[in-house]
């Protein structure tokens, strides 16, 4: 525990706050799917978007990497353990929130007789939040989830 807990003082006061955020969203994403489904959970994370912008001093790359990690760290910290699912939602709406431009996807594959799902975020073509050996196996919707809810004109 004493690990843990220096490991967290370790970090610069914007990853504990990501940190704090993920593991408050995480919870509120499992229970939020469960009860009012994905459109519903997904739109009002698009709701509470708000133009961000990323911390001046620090780039791109910094930014995503700092938020995946805190992301798995408040998966693995928290009170619950999320699907990918639920890991991939909070970690879109958060990168979205820091003004990057991350694309939310689900794939689909059989396996073994049975449907199985995949959702993972991709920025620039790299997939973030999963191994790469795992969503190449799943055939992935051609349109990403990043524009559900948006009105098409």
């Amino acid at each position: 525990m004493w690990e843990a807990f220096r490991r967290f003082s370790a970090l610069d006061s914007r990853a504990q706050k990501l940190f704090g955020r993920a593991v408050v969203l995480l919870p509120w994403a499992k229970l939020s799917l469960r009860w009012r489904g994905f459109k519903t959970t997904k739109g009002i994370l698009e709701g509470k978007l708000s133009g961000g912008s990323v911390p001046a001093g620090q780039n791109f790359s910094e930014t995503v990497s700092t938020i995946v990690r805190m992301v798995k760290a408040g998966g693995r910290w928290g009170i619950v353990r999320p699907n990918c699912l639920e890991e991939s939602l909070v970690l879109w709406y958060l990168l979205r929130q820091a003004a990057i431009a991350a694309s939310f996807r689900i794939g689909v594959r059989k396996s073994e007789g049975m449907f199985e799902a995949h959702a993972w975020v991709e920025y620039e073509g790299v997939t973030l939040n999963q191994g790469e050996w795992t969503h190449p196996h799943y055939a992935a919707f051609e349109s990403e989830f990043s524009a559900l809810g948006e009105e098409k004109q």
